[in-house]
């Protein structure tokens, strides 16, 4: 794969199904590299395995939800106009026997999250709404003639987004002939809504309380579709997402993790699943938090809640009843990730439906029907197998000198070697590399490096007590497994171990600059991308920097400084390319400058790659030539100095 082999890729977003079990929907998204942008249109997938067709032709439609009576379909559609401007997201829908779409918001900042009454005449959604002379509500008023603002709150902006002031994302419900109203008006972020089967009460997840933006503590609200009869069903001691109602309306379930005494303790904690009565009550926890972590969406069937859970680099999918229990199994993960999930409870039995990626494909549309039989539905990778080699993912482990066992993968080039050899270490550090199509991992093997990627202990997927081994020692515990199972592969005669690269971002960043520090001998040249190389600047300058830092490192701050890359930058001598961006709020640009200068202070071979207008999701979602620009300089990088 070379980097412009990208605009190949197609990418499954959400998907949802008819109530009847025949259909699935979801936006397919891809990269225009001509217009240097994304695009994704809705297609309509048939269960039963007939052909898939395109439903829409607009230039980004996303977040499709059939309505339960089958006769709709609610999207977000950004429209881009003849001088190549894409506008707002807005909320439109579209009958699903034909017809054309129409749009029912037109909101300054754009719509989002759809969700639909159960009479099938509401949709519910989410939008922020500026305030007067912010955000371009005034004409003319560029941000920097804005008014000044008055921060008092720890959280006041967010990577991705920016200053969160005046703008707070509130719920609103439009109907299919009328105005849009507004339900809730607090100057507070608002999370997904959902209705309730009576469709009386609206759900949702949000910070209502006094003291919000000094802490983390979210909790799950109702309310009526007025807005009226507003009230917290939690008792504050969580950080809550995804709030649904039970089938039979008595009680709702959502996602969580309590936050400690001072809720601000989240770093490193699985996500479970949760029950509060609407009735009032405590809450009760559903999966075992040891076991289980939920990293994204759930889905309420009839006979239970399914979630997505991580397992050792893969994503499966569980159900267990709404008064908890064993987790039943629903899609294996096996070698994939299951990436959203839909139920029909149609007349003839339940029918799942799910999208996906595994070793072979960016992303594809699956069905489990009535029958408990499986199938997948799509295959939306043919163009870039046509193309490009798909390097498949070589699982490895080794034993790490405590006898722990580490889990990785090793993605190798063509040809039998000895190839140069190149450590990624993923972010987090609670997340997972696992079993699907990265494009990094095959771009630099396409350019003849093995790819080692690793889930040491602090990853997520493997255990609570995985995730938080590294916790208050993270530089020197995260080596130890990281060089533990390089060392194993390099046993192998096929790599070159005298050829070893080391690169990774955000938390991988953090262990690249501490890698180069501190086991430098074994590495020619470094990479080390959006990181974090000072906790004590990055305490106060990041917009999490203010409770992750001392949650993750610990408080002691003679600890922190230790476990400051930074503070080891003497140690550095090997060839060090630093790239971050310049609206990076997660880990602001400082970070790279002060190593930046600690390095060329020293004579260090140094550069430093800078992108305008991106934030910390480059990598993934910046620029298309940005991202190009992006693997041209690592590959030229490492083709220097490895």
């Amino acid at each position: 794969m070379n980097p412009t082999q990208l605009s190949l890729a197609r990418y499954v977003g959400p998907v949802t199904v008819h109530p009847d079990g025949t259909a699935i929907v979801a936006a397919i998204r891809r990269i225009d590299l001509e217009v240097d942008d994304y695009s994704s249109q809705l297609w309509l997938v048939p269960t039963d395995g007939g052909p898939s067709r395109q439903l829409t032709h607009a230039w980004r439609d996303a977040s499709p939800v059939y309505s339960p009576d089958g006769q709709w379909i609610a999207f977000i559609r950004s429209v881009r106009d003849d001088a190549g401007k894409v506008g707002k997201p807005q909320l439109w829908v579209m009958p699903t026997g034909g017809g054309e779409a129409r749009k029912l918001t037109d909101h300054p900042l754009g719509a989002e999250a759809p969700a639909w009454s159960a009479d099938s005449t509401r949709v519910a959604y989410l939008a922020r709404e500026p305030e007067e002379g912010r955000y371009g509500s005034v004409e003319k008023t560029t941000p920097d003639k804005e008014p000044p603002r008055r921060i008092t709150r720890m959280m006041y902006r967010v990577d991705g987004l920016g200053f969160m002031d005046g703008r707070p994302r509130q719920i609103w419900v439009a109907p299919l002939d009328g105005e849009p109203a507004q339900v809730t008006k607090d100057d507070v972020d608002h999370d997904v809504p959902a209705w309730s089967p009576t469709e009386d009460l609206l759900v949702f997840a949000a910070s209502g309380h006094e003291d919000r933006g000094n802490d983390l503590r979210s909790d799950v609200w109702v309310c009526r579709p007025d807005g009226s009869d507003l009230r917290a069903l939690t008792d504050g001691s969580m950080a809550v997402n995804q709030p649904v109602f039970t089938p039979d309306g008595t009680a709702v379930v959502f996602t969580g993790n309590t936050l400690g005494e001072d809720r601000r303790h989240g770093v490193a904690h699985n996500n479970s699943l949760w029950r509060v009565p609407l009735a009032g009550g405590g809450s009760t926890m559903l999966t075992d938090e040891e076991a289980h972590n939920v990293p994204s969406e759930i889905v309420v069937a009839a006979d239970g809640v399914l979630f997505p859970n991580e397992n050792r680099g893969a994503v499966e999918v569980l159900k267990v009843p709404f008064d908890g229990g064993t987790p039943s199994v629903v899609l294996d993960g096996g070698r994939r990730q299951v990436q959203s999930i839909a139920v029909a409870d149609a007349p003839g039995g339940q029918v799942v439906a799910a999208s996906f990626a595994d070793g072979g494909t960016w992303g594809d549309i699956l069905v489990r029907g009535s029958d408990g039989a499986e199938r997948v539905l799509t295959d939306l990778s043919p163009g870039y197998r046509a193309e490009a080699r798909v390097f498949d993912l070589e699982e490895v482990s080794a034993p790490a000198p405590d006898g722990y066992p580490v889990h990785g993968w090793l993605v190798r080039p063509e040809g039998e070697g000895p190839h140069p050899v190149l450590l990624m270490i993923h972010g987090g550090p609670f997340t997972q590399y696992g079993w699907q199509l990265f494009d990094e991992a095959q771009v630099y093997a396409g350019a003849g490096y093995a790819v080692l990627m690793s889930n040491p202990r602090g990853s997520s997927g493997y255990g609570l007590a995985h995730g938080r081994h590294i916790v208050g020692n993270v530089g020197e515990l995260s080596t130890i497994d990281l060089m533990a199972l390089l060392d194993s592969v390099l046993g192998d005669p096929s790599l070159d171990s005298s050829r070893v690269g080391v690169l990774g971002g955000s938390h991988g960043g953090y262990m690249t600059t501490w890698l180069a520090a501190h086991e430098g001998r074994r590495f020619k040249a470094a990479c080390s991308e959006r990181a974090v190389n000072a906790i004590d600047s990055f305490t106060g300058a990041s917009d999490i920097g203010w409770f992750f830092a001392d949650d993750l490192y610990g408080p002691d701050l003679d600890q922190q400084r230790l476990q400051s890359p930074l503070t080891h930058a003497g140690k550095i001598d090997i060839p060090m390319l630093i790239i971050h961006s310049e609206q990076d709020w997660r880990c602001p640009v400082e970070q790279a400058q002060r190593l930046y200068v600690a390095l060329r202070r020293r004579g260090v071979p140094t550069e430093m790659l800078l992108f305008p207008g991106e934030g910390h999701e480059l990598s993934r979602s910046g620029l298309p030539s940005h991202r190009l620009a992006r693997f041209d300089a690592i590959l030229d990088w490492f083709g220097r100095h490895v």
